[in-house]
């Protein structure tokens, strides 16, 4: 799920560089980014003493489980574990800036006024809703479900092709072969097919191919530099699946694929706004620039589909991970329906 807001994010960025054309409009959020940096700085602050005290009382306990010292450190991370949850959701519902986090006896007097007035529930839950509905989960999940349908309807049958080779022989190398070609065709449109669906906001727009198609015609330059720049960057990340960190650690590595992916949404953003700006001045690329990108394209895209059939051999997931296409779906390092 968590997935889903990050890829309706990503594309979100891209909606705002496409319909306005600027790099800065990359940074939705950005007001409400503040304090969300300020509130996770604050709780993990606040959970380090914690921390070492947990640490001390698992080691006394494994030295000896039944003396003293074990027991008043046990105690004692009960009081602390305690006392640092009571501050930092009183914290919270203060509003999580960084006089909530530091002031904790300001804390405790305001929660005794608001009980004694009888608002704390009130003003707790309507600071929880403010920042929740500035925060537009609900919208960017459901754009980040409907840009991945977007993507998984245009690339699953080319992708059941190419991964369709059990044994070097016959029909299942003519369907490899020819679901690379119609791969490499499908994965130079379908960057520019989710752009064109998050800039609308209709997930039919995201099926118009002859439109894609002719946007593509009055900025390949700028389409085929951006398809380069995020496969290039995407490669890497089925690299990173032969050195995956333990279940445990992987959101560290999702956080990774994240930060990659980002720059390729401006990038691709900017790409369909300025195909959208020229064909507005009517602006048609000549004939010979759009063949010369075609001519640069295919070579490029086949050889990231020759080595993307490879990547099947790196991990666990076999020929899942050909489908995985994080660039594009979801931005974790684990297959969708594989963990």
């Amino acid at each position: 799920i968590v997935n889903f807001f990050a890829l309706g994010y990503l594309l979100e960025v891209e909606a705002r560089v496409a319909r306005s054309g600027r790099l800065l409009a990359a940074f939705p959020l950005l007001n409400q980014a503040s304090r969300v940096g300020v509130i996770a700085a604050g709780i993990w602050l606040f959970l380090i003493p914690l921390r070492f005290l947990s640490g001390y009382a698992a080691d006394a306990a494994i030295i000896d489980p039944t003396s003293p010292t074990t027991a008043g450190l046990q105690i004692a991370t009960q009081v602390v574990w305690f006392l640092t949850t009571a501050h930092i959701l009183l914290a919270l519902a203060r509003g999580g800036s960084i006089g909530c986090f530091v002031r904790p006896f300001k804390n405790v007097t305001w929660l005794i006024g608001q009980l004694w007035s009888g608002n704390y529930l009130n003003m707790a839950g309507q600071n929880v809703r403010d920042f929740v509905q500035k925060l537009q989960l609900r919208a960017l999940f459901w754009k980040g479900l409907r840009g991945f349908g977007v993507a998984f309807v245009w690339l699953l049958i080319p992708t059941a092709m190419y991964a369709a080779l059990r044994r070097p022989e016959g029909v299942p190398v003519l369907l490899t072969i020819l679901g690379g070609f119609a791969l490499a065709f499908t994965l130079m449109l379908v960057p520019f097919m989710q752009a064109r669906f998050t800039t609308t906001g209709r997930f039919t727009a995201g099926l118009e191919i002859w439109e894609v198609r002719r946007a593509w015609k009055y900025a390949p330059i700028a389409w085929t530099f951006s398809l380069v720049f995020l496969y290039l960057l995407a490669l890497p990340l089925y690299l990173f699946k032969a050195f995956l960190p333990p279940r445990d650690a992987m959101w560290l590595m999702t956080l990774v694929f994240v930060i990659t992916i980002y720059p390729t949404r401006i990038f691709t953003g900017w790409a369909y706004a300025r195909a959208l700006k020229r064909r507005e001045q009517n602006r048609l690329a000549h004939w010979s620039i759009r063949l010369i990108c075609t001519a640069l394209l295919w070579p490029l895209m086949g050889m990231f589909v020759f080595i993307l059939f490879f990547t099947q051999f790196l991990g666990a997931e076999g020929r899942l991970v050909l489908f995985a296409h994080h660039a594009l779906l979801l931005p974790a390092p684990f297959f969708l329906f594989g963990g």
